[in-house]
């Protein structure tokens, strides 16, 4: 940071727009998301290949809808594998079955998560990111840098042992739990970790789960969660280890674990391709930014696995990061711009963190109340609350991050009908069976635009001519209304697909004030 020296003799400098730090989803999908829109990047990591192991699964709706905006969701649902339904047990007794189709339908075009092991989607990342260019520098770990208000320089150890000193702009720590940018911000991470250890084993087995769906079987003190992998008869289980003292500190392997919820659910294990045992921790940094340096994905918070929000929450950060770097740096907006990041983010990572440890709490703890919650509340209310097609689709919601809003945020403006600024634009299908044909297709164009559903204002077209806004005007149907939008309503939409804007009049004037006021002139 700030008084660090460099007297290093040193490779000269390379003259970048942004540093990222760390070479998972989350820094792979900022250098995509950054290259698409011009920016000059480079990306390191101090590995020396992409990750082996399957670790983070589930790939949420709102993440398919930001990877389609770059023309990779296709590629990601091909790969992996869409789960339909899932399923809750209790002490071996099946008591709920859900479809994730019925709980999305009309939601989102992806109504169901997609299993897409993290080892192939980082390959995945990679590959598209070298078709623009860019490559991964392996076996590069950052020593330090320092903020001199302008840029940043940060000294880099390359492979060979040797030293380059590269200046940017800016700087973004995607380097994971044990960042080196956060800790040399000097940012706190508060937090904790649960006492429970946990196994992860990816398997090839045979018995009546493994169809194709989710399972979680609760237990008065154990429980088990069967994911699908693609391929026939392989999974990923998720459970604890057995509870023997000894087992705390030694290498663990498959045959350590509580075997008692496995044979329970008739699972016959036939093959372990890949086990790890792990503690669950739950951390937010203090701050997302210092100076000109950013934190993001498991740099920036980390949490129980319950839901599989991690990754999706990190590769929300890059894209939320990314188009405001592209910006300011293209002079299309003000650095303020930037000051919008860890407000909109934090505030998301914390209400994730506070709600996945109640939930790991509920669902883990042996407490006598927790356990009476789950193994006789739990069978009798959830079969019910199951029944309820608006607690079907709060859940889908909740899970699929589509309810992610920045409502409190600067650049969230107004409402028409039940839409905010700062709300995800609701998808709308514009014709029947064809999900493709969706107002979602105008946002890979990665840049502001305006939307109308019915009849613009006739000084509309003039004013988005002037400003170098797209406008898209959707010929009105009533089913649009059931989505919350308003007939011949203007929704300014921001390059990440959330509304910054939203004026029920459908006055152009309101788009130019909205603007002036945050200083972003589209027209460079």
């Amino acid at each position: 940071m700030r008084g660090m020296r460099f007297e290093v003799n040193a490779s000269p400098i390379h003259e970048i727009d942004v540093l990222i730090v760390g070479a998972g989803p989350t820094g792979l999908v900022l250098a995509l998301w950054l290259t698409r829109r011009g920016v000059r990047v480079k990306i390191v990591d101090k590995t020396a290949e992409p990750g082996t192991t399957s670790r983070a699964l589930a790939v949420q709706a709102r993440t398919l809808e930001l990877y389609r905006q770059i023309g990779l969701a296709d590629a990601v649902v091909e790969g992996g594998r869409r789960v339909f339904s899932g399923n809750l047990w209790v002490a071996g007794k099946h008591i709920a079955h859900f479809d994730f189709g019925d709980m999305g339908a009309g939601i989102s075009q992806f109504s169901q998560p997609v299993i897409f092991p993290q080892d192939e989607h980082e390959r995945l990342l990679v590959e598209r990111l070298s078709t623009l260019g860019v490559e991964v520098e392996r076996r590069t770990e950052l020593v330090g840098f320092e903020d001199s208000a302008t840029h940043v320089k940060a000294r880099l150890k390359r492979p060979d042992g040797s030293e380059e000193i590269c200046e940017a702009a800016y700087i973004a720590g995607c380097d994971g739990a044990h960042s080196a940018v956060r800790e040399t911000l000097k940012i706190g991470f508060p937090g904790g970790s649960y006492n429970h250890l946990f196994y992860v084993a990816d398997v090839e087995a045979t018995g009546p789960v493994l169809n194709g769906e989710i399972h979680v079987d609760f237990d008065p003190t154990d429980f088990l969660a069967v994911f699908p992998l693609k391929g026939q008869g392989r999974a990923r289980l998720i459970g604890t280890v057995s509870a023997d003292p000894e087992h705390r500190h030694q290498n663990l392997a498959w045959n350590d674990v509580s075997r008692r919820v496995v044979e329970r659910m008739r699972i016959n294990v036939e093959r372990v391709n890949w086990f790890s045992t792990y503690h669950v921790h739950h951390r937010v940094a203090d701050h997302f930014v210092k100076g000109r340096a950013f934190l993001l994905g498991d740099a920036a918070h980390i949490h129980s696995p319950v839901g599989g929000q991690g990754m999706n929450t990190g590769i929300g950060d890059a894209v939320n990061l990314a188009w405001k770097l592209a910006e300011v740096l293209h002079g299309r907006a003000n650095a303020s711009l930037l000051d919008s990041y860890e407000p909109e983010r934090i505030a998301f990572a914390r209400r994730l963190v506070a709600t996945t440890d109640r939930a790991f709490t509920g669902v883990t703890s042996s407490d006598v109340i927790a356990r009476r919650l789950r193994m006789n509340i739990m069978p009798r209310l959830i079969p019910l609350l199951f029944k309820l097609p608006p607690v079907r689709r709060l859940l889908f919601r909740t899970i699929s991050q589509t309810a992610v809003n920045y409502r409190g945020s600067s650049l969230s403006v107004g409402h028409a009908g039940s839409v905010y600024g700062g709300d995800r634009l609701p998808w709308v299908r514009l014709h029947v069976n064809n999900d493709a044909a969706d107002n979602y297709r105008s946002l890979t164009s990665l840049d502001w635009q305006v939307h109308v559903y019915g009849d613009p204002a006739a000084e509309l077209q003039p004013l988005c001519d002037s400003r170098k806004l797209s406008l898209y005007v959707f010929p009105w149907r009533s089913e649009m209304g059931r989505t919350g939008i308003k007939r011949n309503a203007i929704y300014l939409v921001r390059p990440d697909g959330y509304v910054a804007l939203a004026d029920q009049e459908g006055q152009a004037t309101a788009i130019s004030a909205y603007l002036d006021v945050r200083r972003i002139t589209l027209t460079r």
